[in-house]
């Protein structure tokens, strides 16, 4: 990666910016987030968005920041507030698609529907003229659909109930039927089931609200971008964060473009890498947004070691046979064949020349077959070239009889200026995404807080030396990307993982009380009810509509036993039920209380030591609104709930007023507010601290069980594997070997110095932040 001109900040603090939470909000922060430690406040997109979107990923108008976030006065004081506290300012932009919900929203794409291939925005979106007869599809109408009552003509528009569309000039008289001038327009109100079969706009995954870009095409790229470079002139903006650079037709392409386009700005790209795969380096980036570094770090604090006992007992207590692997071709394969069959298809229709020995059905097999393979997210031809042909042998091995087809669709998937094999490699990103992330993540349920974003569950926790290896890696060629514990996309809050961790060190203890719990309240699918109670381990008790909403999300997401498209009642009332059983059985809430008091001081230390290494690591820190406190966030929209900063601006006033020391495991969680700021201020005011990275040396009966690192002056220490540690009788005789020099533990005050007993460096926090004194 070119990283030469990008000027990365000390560490980011993510906002989410919506109609409740504006700019100028942001801006009071910021002399808070000044106090805290951070180097630049880091915000979702900005640009207007659908009328009432929480997220701002569904943009509608590239060309001002959105009203209801703000608008302009509400950027420019957050800018301005910005550059009176010393920070840097980083926005989220969403190249990939559009938001098409409401058409009326969007006039590039009203102006789309309103006159097809000749419309002046034809060339933004990504639409299969020759299918349909082309007719653009949008997949609204229920089952139910009865034309001459549902459609009507209002003020020269047609309605659909709530949606309203556009009629192209001269296609409408007088008398003329709803229905009729429906079959005159260049768009085709469809069933919305026909979404996954015959979709013929490019979409964001299978959302057919979220309409694909061209930004290959200059001409757009200039269009959808020049509000956002006019934010970097202006507005001082000195961060750039890409969402979804996979789903583009060439991602690296579009990267050179952003680059020249503003070569002195952080760029960072939101992309998940597979075990053994880098980012490109020839990316003119900084690096990715850090899921890699929290899969890094969440392994760290599972114990390879019992992966075995978690096998066995994940294996009786749910009768799920299948290792991980196995899910996750299973879980593409059902994503492949239904939510998104229409991409498969529309990469058929462009092989003519195939249909003369195999028909289109052989085709489609054949290509979805290859994307159920395929090992990694997508390539970047030539750019990943082993990738495909690892997934041609995969599919060829399963199955034999589609050999042929598979070899005559080689050359034209393999030269990267062939629309085959663009569009292949966009479509192999998607049926990972939703078959693994969003699929295989909720089925294969052996601990739940391996199932993250970045993260590859079949691995079962990772020793130190691996852990270590990684981060002289990431030094080397990934030191001004971020790192990260929790985003708005990742599936549990980071302490929620702190504390499902705790679990696979709790052996024939978490077993008898799973055991319990899945006969008390039992849930059709015993997968899925080994999830539901490992979530209710790590969050106890919280609000029941949290939980409830939840459980509906992940059970239909899992798409075993329930669906989105067509919940199964029966199945969907016994989980609600299982849900229920937790508040209302005694005997049901006395197991999960009595569960989350036990895990709770290990999962505080796990928390703790968690969040130092991320934040100390190499990398540029980013912290998720509101995780300087506890963070027991669910999946979305879970996590992107209000943060009480009143209560946050209080806790950090008083440790800068305060002579006593947090406790280390409170309610309040002040001791991570405090740990948060420490790490933060330091790399912050001292980076010369944090410029290299060297494992440190840990010698006695309990080195197994302590982490630790040189920066180059910062020194981090952290305890993994808390409850085997108090097994084994503590810290005992264990020593840690300083490097030559006198050092503050930040976080105590504590002077250290040389050989240094850890008994007695750890006896107040599970962790340390030693800072060598400056001479």
């Amino acid at each position: 990666m070119d990283s030469a001109h990008h000027a990365a900040p000390s560490a980011t603090y993510r906002l989410q910016i919506t109609a409740d939470f504006t700019l100028s909000d942001a801006a009071a922060l910021t002399d808070y987030l000044s106090d805290l430690g951070v180097g630049a406040v880091y915000v979702s997109p900005l640009l207007e968005a659908t009328s009432g979107s929480t997220h701002g990923y569904d943009v509608v108008d590239h060309r001002r920041v959105d009203p209801e976030r703000g608008g302009e006065e509400g950027l420019a004081a957050l800018a301005t507030a910005c550059r009176q506290a010393g920070l840097d300012l980083v926005v989220d932009i969403v190249p990939n698609h559009m938001g098409v919900a409401d058409a009326s929203q969007n006039a590039a794409w009203w102006d789309l529907l309103q006159h097809g291939r000749d419309a002046r925005h034809a060339a933004w979106f990504d639409v299969d003229w020759a299918a349909n007869d082309g007719r653009i599809l949008i997949p609204v109408l229920g089952d139910d659909f009865d034309a001459a009552r549902d459609l009507s003509i209002t003020d020269g528009e047609l309605h659909y109930y709530e949606h309203r569309y556009p009629i192209t000039p001269g296609s409408y008289a007088a008398g003329d039927s709803p229905a009729s001038v429906h079959d005159r327009q260049h768009y085709e109100l469809v069933n919305f089931r026909r979404a996954d079969t015959d979709q013929n706009y490019r979409r964001f995954f299978a959302v057919t609200d979220l309409a694909g870009l061209r930004v290959e095409d200059r001409r757009v790229f200039d269009a959808t971008h020049a509000e956002i470079l006019r934010w970097v002139r202006d507005h001082g903006v000195t961060g750039i964060r890409i969402d979804h650079p996979d789903g583009l037709l060439d991602p690296g392409g579009y990267l050179e473009d952003l680059a020249r386009a503003v070569p002195a700005a952080w760029i960072t790209v939101e992309k998940i890498t597979e075990p053994g795969e880098d980012l490109p380096s020839q990316w003119p980036v900084a690096g990715m947004t850090g899921y890699d570094a929290l899969a890094e770090v969440n392994a760290l604090l599972v114990d390879p070691a019992v992966e075995g006992t978690m096998t066995q007992l994940y294996r009786e207590l749910t009768g799920d046979e299948r290792d991980y692997e196995q899910h996750i071709a299973d879980g593409k394969r059902l994503v492949a064949t239904t939510i998104l069959q229409a991409e498969i298809r529309r990469l058929a229709r462009l092989v003519p020349e195939g249909r003369q020995e195999h028909d289109d059905a052989d085709l489609v097999a054949a290509l979805t077959e290859l994307a159920i393979a395929f090992p990694v997210y997508r390539s970047y031809l030539p750019l990943g070239a082993e990738h495909l042909m690892h997934a041609l042998d995969v599919a060829k091995t399963r199955r034999p009889e589609m050999a042929a087809a598979l070899d005559a669709l080689l050359p034209r998937l393999t030269a990267p200026a062939d629309e085959v094999c663009g569009r292949f490699q966009q479509v192999t990103g998607a049926v990972m995404a939703k078959g693994v992330e969003d699929t295989a993540y909720y089925r294969y349920t052996r601990l739940i807080s391996l199932n993250e974003v970045g993260g590859y569950p079949g691995t079962f926790g990772s020793g130190i030396a691996h852990f270590h290896s990684a981060q002289e890696r990431r030094g080397a060629s990934a030191s001004r990307g971020m790192t990260t514990l929790s985003t708005h996309d990742t599936k549990r809050g980071e302490d929620i993982r702190a504390c499902i961790a705790v679990l696979a060190e709790l052996g024939d203890e978490w077993a008898a009380v799973a055991r319990l719990l899945l006969d008390l309240a039992p849930v059709p699918n015993r997968a899925f009810g080994y999830l539901l109670w490992q979530t209710f381990a790590a969050t106890g008790l919280i609000d029941r509509s949290r939980m409830h909403a939840y459980a509906e999300k992940a059970m239909r997401e899992a798409s075993e036993g329930t669906g989105w498209i067509d919940p199964e009642a029966d199945f969907e009332a016994a989980v609600h039920t299982a849900v229920d059983a937790a508040y209302d059985r005694p005997e049901v809430r006395e197991l999960i209380t009595g569960l989350r008091a036990r895990i709770e001081p290990y999962g505080w230390s796990n928390s703790l030591a968690q969040k130092l290494i991320q934040l100390t690591m190499p990398g540029i820190p980013d912290v998720y609104q509101g995780s300087e406190l506890w963070e027991d966030s669910l999946v979305d929209p879970d996590n992107r709930r209000p943060v009480d900063f009143a209560t946050r601006r209080a806790g950090l006033r008083s440790l800068a007023t305060g002579r006593a020391m947090p406790p280390p495991v409170d309610a309040s969680a002040t001791a991570k507010l405090w740990l948060t700021s420490v790490a933060l201020h330091a790399r912050r005011d001292r980076p010369e601290l944090f410029t290299g990275y060297t494992p440190l040396l840990v010698d006695g009966p309990a080195q197994d069980y302590l982490v630790g690192f040189d920066r180059g002056g910062a020194i981090t220490l952290a305890t993994r594997l808390p409850v085997g540690l108090e097994a084994s009788g503590g810290w005992r005789d264990t020593v840690i070997t300083l490097p030559v020099g006198k050092y503050l533990d930040a976080l105590t005050g504590r002077a250290v110095t040389g050989d240094v007993p850890v008994a007695a460096l750890l006896a107040h926090y599970p962790v340390a932040l030693l800072l060598r004194e400056e001479s």
